[in-house]
């Protein structure tokens, strides 16, 4: 999927509409900043005003996608194109989220380390426990914030998938807060076959 194909491709639409940028962006209730990053290529419009967006520039979401206007002949193989292309865009995002909270953990736990450390030699340097003792609380805050973001990417990002029935969904953050885990699998109730299995973390539905 070619971003900037599909920014210039906006903005030319846009311009042939004789709207400003501001103009598009009020019609939506978002900033013309937003409008300005979709016609650079930086971001692609939100899911929930792409039809909205496309009736106002007279053209269709394959068009859309793709950057360029469709021949009707062509729109089939076009709509295959750009929903295999806009299921990798997902997986990839996926997949960047799950490397997001390794590295967030990872600063997070190095965080708590250096707290605690840090704590041990005030405490031996100048005898003051109070400080010890907040310096080690700091760390494990510091830790449990990231412990809590870390399991919300777990929840949003990708899917599970049951090891009974295959059924792939998103739990609830309560479920996989509370569910037993070894990294990303997690003991779990399938919603579709109601069996508790150790479902694993998967990209895609």
């Amino acid at each position: 999927m070619d971003m900037v194909k599909i920014g210039k491709f906006i903005a030319k639409c846009r311009k042939e509409k004789n709207l400003t940028q501001a103009q598009l962006a009020e019609k939506f209730g978002i900033t013309d900043r937003a409008v300005s990053k979709w016609e650079t290529g930086n971001s692609l419009p939100d899911a929930s005003i792409m039809l909205q967006l496309c009736e106002l520039l007279s053209i269709n979401v394959n068009e859309l996608l793709k950057g360029e206007g469709i021949a009707m002949e062509n729109m089939k193989k076009e709509s295959e194109a750009n929903i295999i292309a806009l299921k990798t865009e997902n997986e990839l995002q996926t997949k960047k989220l799950l490397k997001l909270e390794w590295l967030m953990i990872g600063i997070a736990l190095a965080a708590f380390l250096l707290f605690c450390t840090a704590g041990l030699i005030v405490e031996k340097l100048f005898g003051t426990k109070w400080l010890c003792t907040a310096l080690t609380l700091a760390g494990v805050f510091v830790l449990l914030c990231a412990a809590f973001v870390g399991i919300w990417i777990e929840q949003t990002a990708g899917y599970y998938e049951c090891a009974a029935c295959s059924h792939r969904y998103k739990p609830t953050y309560a479920a996989v807060l509370m569910a037993p885990h070894m990294g990303r699998t997690r003991w779990m109730k399938c919603p579709e076959c109601k069996k508790r299995t150790w479902q694993k973390k998967v990209t895609i539905k």
